[in-house]
């Protein structure tokens, strides 16, 4: 019995593996079939609602830029080195006078003619007055007249006064020889005041210079009719004399530099023709006080001009050294926005969105122009805002060379010069002239 277990035993086993091999090959790769389909279904799913979700998002950020407004930024600047304000200057001369007749008559000749440089009470002109000569000679005449009749008087009342010691005479006829006398006396003094006067009016027959200076002007020749005048009179002036070796130049600064700019403090001129000259000079006194129509504070600068470089009545430019410290933040001109409520400039925050920052503008530098206040140097400002724009309006930054390009060329201008206008300008300059400062209102 054992034997023949043994030997089904045997049989069987060998068998067994032969038949089940196939059929488990097969469900094996029935099962890895059914993996594969299941992971292609759900990568095709997968796939088909990234794509949905990806396209929603790119619908949700396409909608979200279509509501905001590209724009492009600067900040503001700030130089480190000294200010250099530069400010529009009438130059004048130290001394300039019209010079006037006073005496009336006709112009018999002339001695200097415009350029000529004079000395001090050098003869300028000679007038002819026939009629202040006819005056002089009968006041003279008029004179002697009141000596005969004083010296007659007086001798009268001398004798009467000697009669009234003896009684000769009453004292009211002593009082009035005597009273006699001295209404001669009061005519001769009057006589002689009137020759006096017409002589010293005849002595202005001759026309002098009153300081060492150059005539500017000639506006009358010979046989012209001249009339007694002043500045403030219809008469015409005969000469225009200046003192050009010393110059004054007045200049407007404006209101936020004013009191940076002191007495003593040194300056330079240039001008438009030879920018690369320098004239050096001093300021030589302040107005002290801002004028409150154009809001800038008048200041004279001093030049030496010996050697005749500088015209009298020229434009020039003047320029004062700041402190560093002084130096405004500036920014491009077209950053301002112009509303009826003051100047603004249109920031984005960090969220960005419109803020809407008031400043208040200080000298124009041309490309830039200073901002006294409202910014903090970090602001990232709007350019080329639009009129429309408003605070909490969202924008989307884009980087732009021309802007980058606006910055550093605008910034290196403002640091190589500071001012062509103020201010004020404008109102500085004109203001601002004006000033309108500024106006020159000055990086």
């Amino acid at each position: 019995m054992e034997g023949k277990r043994e030997g089904k035993q045997e049989v069987k086993h060998p068998e067994r593996p032969d038949d089940s091999a196939p059929v488990a090959t097969t469900q094996q790769r029935a099962r890895w079939g059914i993996v594969v389909a299941v992971i292609v279904v759900l990568g095709l799913a997968v796939q088909g609602i990234w794509s949905r979700h990806s396209a929603q998002a790119a619908l949700e950020r396409d909608a979200e830029h279509a509501g905001q407004t590209s724009v492009e930024i600067v900040r503001p600047q700030k130089s480190n080195a000294a200010l250099d304000l530069v400010l529009p200057g009438n130059v004048q001369a130290f001394l300039d006078t019209p010079i006037y007749a006073r005496t009336n008559g006709y112009l018999k000749k002339w001695y200097a003619d415009i350029g000529a440089h004079v000395k001090a009470g050098q003869l300028l002109a000679e007038i002819d007055t026939p009629e202040v000569d006819d005056q002089l000679r009968a006041a003279r005449a008029d004179l002697e007249n009141a000596q005969a009749n004083y010296a007659l008087s007086k001798t009268t009342a001398d004798r009467w006064t000697d009669m009234l010691k003896s009684n000769s005479v009453s004292k009211q006829e002593t009082d009035e020889k005597v009273g006699d006398m001295l209404a001669k006396k009061a005519t001769l003094d009057a006589a002689r005041f009137n020759v006096a006067r017409l002589e010293k009016t005849q002595s202005f027959q001759k026309v002098f210079a009153p300081f060492d200076g150059i005539v500017t002007a000639r506006n009358v020749d010979v046989g012209a009719l001249i009339d007694a005048g002043s500045a403030g009179g219809p008469a015409k002036e005969l000469f225009h004399v200046a003192q050009a070796d010393r110059l004054r130049v007045y200049v407007s600064v404006p209101q936020a530099y004013a009191q940076q700019v002191q007495a003593q403090q040194g300056a330079f001129l240039t001008l438009p023709e030879t920018p690369a000259r320098h004239y050096p000079g001093k300021v030589a006194r302040t107005a002290g006080s801002v004028d409150p129509q154009q809001r800038t504070m008048l200041v004279e600068v001093d030049v030496d001009n010996r050697n005749g470089d500088l015209l009298p009545g020229a434009y020039a430019q003047v320029h004062f050294a700041l402190g560093a410290g002084s130096a405004p933040f500036t920014l491009p001109g077209n950053t301002f926005l112009f509303r009826p409520d003051g100047v603004k400039v249109a920031t984005v925050n960090a969220e960005n969105r419109v803020k809407l920052v008031p400043v208040s503008l200080g000298t124009d530098f041309g490309t830039r122009v200073a901002v006294t206040s409202g910014l903090h140097g970090d602001e990232q400002v709007i350019l080329n805002p639009q009129d429309s724009i408003v605070d909490g309006a969202p924008v989307r930054i884009v980087a732009s060379k021309a802007g980058a390009a606006n910055v550093t060329s605008g910034a290196s201008d403002a640091s190589a010069s500071a001012m062509a206008n103020a201010p004020g300008a404008s109102a500085a300059q004109e203001s601002a002239t004006g000033d309108t400062s500024s106006g020159k209102a000055a990086q």
